[in-house]
């Protein structure tokens, strides 16, 4: 059964298709889907996956400094600095100079910021939740091994 949010509403004709076989065409599609949808719930903090995941890291353990972002999660510089501009203005987020260079930046979190992450984290748990739900806990934990198997 397939809902209005559904991208693959009608298309089921074309589920026999090549493409469905390739695995970059798969990955590609479960990102684009699974970010849409964590779009759709993050909207209502005003916030993207972008700016969540600036945000979650941000929140870690690690100090991390804008370029070190831009590697991690494979956006180009440009992006980082606008994401962190947004999430600046909104008080979530501190640029400080980095003590190991002082020409770079580290992100830090502010109290606000660490807020704004719990709520949306939960949001991206139901939203992860739902997308994933045709999978069992088990095969979950195997697409995640996978995907970090991959992914780094």
């Amino acid at each position: 059964m397939t809902t209005p949010t559904d991208p693959s509403a009608g298309l089921e004709r074309l589920l026999g298709a090549e493409l469905t076989a390739e695995p970059v065409f798969l990955m590609a599609r479960a990102a684009s889907t699974g970010s849409s949808a964590a779009n759709r719930k993050l909207a209502q903090l005003e916030l993207k996956v972008r700016h969540y995941s600036v945000l979650a890291l941000a929140c870690g353990e690690e100090q991390l400094t804008q370029r070190e972002l831009s590697q991690f999660l494979v956006l180009d510089p440009s992006q980082i600095v606008a994401i962190l501009d947004d999430l600046e203005r909104r008080g979530a987020v501190e640029r400080r100079t980095d003590p190991r260079d002082r020409r770079s930046k580290i992100i830090a979190p502010t109290a606000a910021g660490r807020e704004l992450y719990d709520r949306a984290r939960a949001l991206v748990e139901t939203s992860t939740a739902e997308s994933l739900s045709p999978l069992s806990p088990a095969e979950r934990e195997e697409l995640s091994r996978l995907l970090r198997k991959v992914a780094f």
